[in-house]
């Protein structure tokens, strides 16, 4: 009898061993779906009244494609600063980024963009129309514990220097309104994130920050949530013109 009871802890304590981790499970899922090349649906909801919600730039919906050899294309709708509907086209490849305007396809650099457009803080990642499945591993590291939950949900809270990395959008200014020095300051920081996962694959990502600060002198409340739908996995199929192709070598 006390074999058989000594057994089961055993049995339990090796089991508990090697129990996935669930931000590992979540990893796994995401390399499951960026080596097959797929498509997704992105929507922002501001509900703080600024920090880059609602439709203004990188706010608007998302409608993405990453090819199986990692080019990833991105049609973003948003209202500019005159008011008017604004559709962006963007090509992307490693460091490289391609942007289609009034004058055709260019680089950043031409457009007075600055090359890769603040990426330390949002710049051309989920939220600006880049690679989401990409960017997991950078979510979940700002994720305190990760919970698995029924349904294939995964699900935890941010740290608050997590949530603070996340709050000011592309930059977001800097402290004096000039394009140098440090990001502004962060204050109330805190979110989520969640991740869902059908048969192995990661099919839908969510997070939510919020948090304050301050930027020409204008306090800016942020409470955004970014939904991001995967479909079409291995499926996926488009072509570049040769234009944007060019400046991706």
């Amino acid at each position: 009898m006390k074999q058989i009871v000594v057994a089961s802890i055993v049995g339990l304590v090796v089991a508990s061993v090697w129990a996935a981790d669930p931000k590992e499970e979540v990893t796994n899922a995401a390399k499951q779906v960026a080596t097959k090349g797929f498509s997704w649906t992105q929507t922002t909801k501001n509900e703080g009244g600024g920090g880059g919600g609602g439709r203004g730039f990188g706010g608007g919906p998302v409608e993405g494609k990453v090819s199986k050899d990692g080019i990833t294309y991105s049609v973003t709708k948003f209202t500019n600063q005159n008011g008017d509907e604004v559709t962006m086209e963007r090509a992307m490849k490693g460091e490289k980024i391609a942007i289609k305007g009034q004058d055709g396809w260019q680089a950043p650099a031409a457009r007075g963009g600055g090359g890769g457009g603040g990426r330390g803080r949002g710049g051309f990642g989920a939220a600006g129309g880049g690679n989401p499945v990409a960017q997991v591993e950078s979510i979940l590291g700002r994720v305190k514990e990760l919970k698995s939950g029924d349904g294939g949900l995964y699900s935890g809270d941010f740290t608050e220097e997590g949530a603070k990395a996340m709050v000011v959008p592309f930059g977001g200014g800097r402290r004096g309104g000039g394009t140098g020095g440090t990001p502004p300051e962060v204050s109330g920081a805190k979110g989520w994130a969640k991740f869902w996962v059908t048969d192995g694959t990661l099919s839908k990502i969510e997070y939510n920050v919020q948090g304050k600060y301050t930027v020409n002198e204008q306090d800016r409340q942020v409470n955004r949530t970014v939904t991001i739908a995967i479909k079409n996995v291995g499926s996926t199929e488009f072509k570049l013109d040769a234009e944007a192709m060019d400046l991706l070598k």
